[in-house]
C-alpha cells in the first residue's frame, strides 16, 4: 500500500523536550518500589487531586441505539481482548446497540485497506500508532470526531493527548489506552536470592544481570517474536543516551540511521543481547517467545523462574495477573536504567478512530473518551488511561496507581514511541523495516554497522513513499 504521509501535518506538542515527564515517571516509579507492598486501601492511593484525579462522579450521557450494529476492530488478543470486550459490553447495555469485535492483524493499516476495498470497514478502529492515524486520514478513511466526543476530550484529556489524535488541526483520534514503556519488572525472589537491588544506571543494570546469571537464573526475558518490544528496548536506550533532540530528529528521519548516535545505542543494546546466557532461551528462544509468555516465564515456576527481569510497560501487570505472582510483592518494578544523564520516559497508546459516519461510531468515541470506559479496564489491571478524570481508586494496586499518577502529572509533556511515529512500512510491519532489522540484530548483535545500513535503507524508502 502506498502511504501519503507527506500530505499530513501533526501538531508539534508531542515532539517537545520531556524532562518534566521523565522526572515525573521516574519519581513515581521509584516511589512505587517502596510503597508497592502496601495495601490497596491506602488513603494516599485513593486520593485524587491535581496529580491524579478522583473523577467527577458523573456518567457520560449516551444516545439510545436500539437495533444499530457497531463494529470495532483492534489487534488486541488474549487477556487484552477479553477486558476490552467487557468495556464494549457496557456500551451495549447502555445504548442498546449490538457491538461486534473484528480481530485485526498487524499492520492494522493493511488489514483496514482490505476491509475498505471490500466495502466493509469497521465503524471504529483502535489504531496503535501515530503514523496509522496519519495514514487513515491521508487515505480518506478516518472521520472527524463529533461534537459530543470532542466535549469529553476537552473535559478529560490534556492538550498533548488531544494533539496526538489530531491531523492538520482536526481531531480524529481518541486515545483510550496509554502505556508507560520505560519500566523493568523483576522477580523479587530472584533478586533476593542473588543479593541485588534495583539498578538505577545501565552499568548497575549490567552488573546486576551478571550477578543474577551467576546465581543460576538467566537475567532477562525478551519477547523477540513480537518485534515491537525490540523497538522499545532501542528507543529507551537511544532517548537516554542520545537525548531528546536527537530522538526527535531520528523519529522524523531528519538524521539517518547510520548516524553515530544510533551506533552508540545499538552497541549498548548489543552488550545485553550478545552476553552469553543473559537472554532467557538465547536468541533462538527469544525469537520464538511472544510478549505474554516473556512475562509469565519470569514470574511462573516458583523457585525455578526462567528469567529474573522482563522489560516492558505497565501492560506487563495483566499477564502477571494470570500467574500466581502478586504485583507489589512477588513482582516489582523500577524505571528503565539511565544510560546517559537521565532515565528515559517513552509512552505509547491506542486511539479510537471512526471509519464510518454513523451515530454508533460517534457514540462509541464519546464513551471511550469518558472515565466510564476507562474505569472498566483500569479495574482489571494492565492498563493506564490518559483520562485525567478517571478516579485513581479504580486501579487495582499501588503500582498501577503510581504509574498512572506520573502519566497524568506530566500533562502535555509526553514523548511518544518512536516506531509508532514512523510510517507503518518501517516502524510497524512484521517481517519488514525496523522490526525485521532488530530481530536480525538480536540474532547477531555484533553486526552494528550492517544493522544501521539495513535500518537506513528501509527508513529512506518508507519515509519517501
Amino acid at each position: 500500500m502506498r502511504s501519503t504521509l507527506r500530505s499530513t501535518r501533526r501538531a508539534p506538542q508531542h515532539r517537545r523536550t520531556t524532562a518534566k515527564f521523565a522526572a515525573a515517571v521516574v519519581a513515581g516509579a521509584l516511589a512505587l518500589t517502596v510503597t508497592a507492598c502496601g495495601g490497596d486501601d491506602s488513603d494516599d492511593g485513593k486520593k485524587g487531586g491535581k496529580d491524579g484525579g478522583k473523577g467527577d462522579g458523573a456518567s457520560v450521557q449516551l444516545p439510545k441505539l436500539d437495533g444499530e450494529n457497531v463494529s470495532v476492530s483492534a489487534v488486541w488478543g488474549g487477556s487484552e481482548r477479553k477486558v476490552f470486550l467487557k468495556v464494549l459490553d457496557e456500551f451495549e447495555e447502555r445504548t442498546g446497540a449490538k457491538v461486534s469485535f473484528v480481530p485485526a492483524q498487524d499492520p492494522i493499516i493493511s488489514f483496514l485497506e482490505s476491509k475498505v476495498a471490500g466495502g466493509q470497514p469497521p465503524d471504529v478502529a483502535m489504531l496503535p500508532q501515530v503514523g496509522a492515524i496519519e495514514q487513515a486520514v491521508a487515505n480518506k478513511w478516518a472521520k472527524p470526531v463529533g461534537a459530543e466526543a470532542q466535549k469529553q476530550l476537552a473535559k478529560n484529556y490534556a492538550k498533548g493527548w488531544q494533539d496526538l489524535g489530531a491531523v492538520d488541526g482536526k481531531q480524529y483520534g481518541v486515545y483510550f489506552k496509554a502505556a508507560n514503556k520505560s519500566l523493568v519488572w523483576y522477580n523479587t525472589r530472584v533478586f533476593e536470592n542473588a543479593g541485588v537491588k534495583a539498578p538505577k544506571t545501565w552499568d548497575e543494570f549490567m552488573k546486576a544481570a551478571q550477578t543474577i546469571y551467576d546465581s543460576g537464573v538467566p537475567p532477562v526475558s525478551v519477547a523477540g517474536a513480537e518485534a515491537w518490544t525490540l523497538t522499545d528496548w532501542f528507543e529507551n536506550i537511544y532517548l537516554s543516551q542520545a537525548g531528546p533532540e536527537k530522538y526527535d530528529q531520528l523519529a522524523q528521519h531528519k538524521i539517518k540511521w547510520t548516524d553515530p548516535s544510533v551506533k552508540d545505542a545499538l552497541t549498548t543494546l548489543g552488550e545485553l543481547f550478545g552476553k552469553k546466557g543473559f537472554v532467557a532461551g538465547g536468541a533462538d528462544g527469544a525469537l520464538q517467545t511472544e510478549f505474554p509468555a516473556s512475562v509469565k516465564q519470569t514470574f511462573k515456576g516458583g523457585d525455578q523462574p526462567k528469567a529474573g527481569m522482563v522489560f516492558e510497560g505497565d501492560m506487563v501487570s495483566l499477564p502477571i495477573s494470570e500467574t500466581k505472582a502478586k504485583v507489589g510483592t512477588d513482582a516489582k518494578v523500577f524505571p528503565f536504567p539511565a544510560v546517559g544523564d537521565e532515565s528515559p520516559a517513552v509512552v505509547g497508546g491506542d486511539a479510537a478512530v471512526a471509519l464510518k459516519d454513523s451515530k454508533g461510531a460517534q457514540a462509541l468515541l464519546t464513551y471511550l473518551a469518558s472515565p466510564d470506559a476507562a474505569r472498566i479496564w483500569a479495574e482489571a489491571g494492565g492498563f493506564i488511561s490518559p483520562n485525567k478524570n478517571l478516579d485513581m481508586a479504580a486501579y487495582p494496586n499501588d503500582v498501577q496507581r503510581s504509574i498512572a499518577k506520573a502519566l497524568i502529572a506530566a500533562g502535555d509533556d509526553i514523548r511518544f514511541d518512536m516506531s509508532d511515529q514512523a510510517p507503518q512500512a518501517f516502524g510497524g510491519t512484521p517481517g519488514k523495516g525496523e522490526w525485521k532489522a532488530l530481530q536480525d540484530f538480536l540474532k547477531n548483535p555484533k553486526d552494528v554497522e550492517g544493522t544501521q545500513k539495513t535500518l537506513e535503507t528501509a527508513a529512506a524508502k518508507a519515509y519517501k513513499d
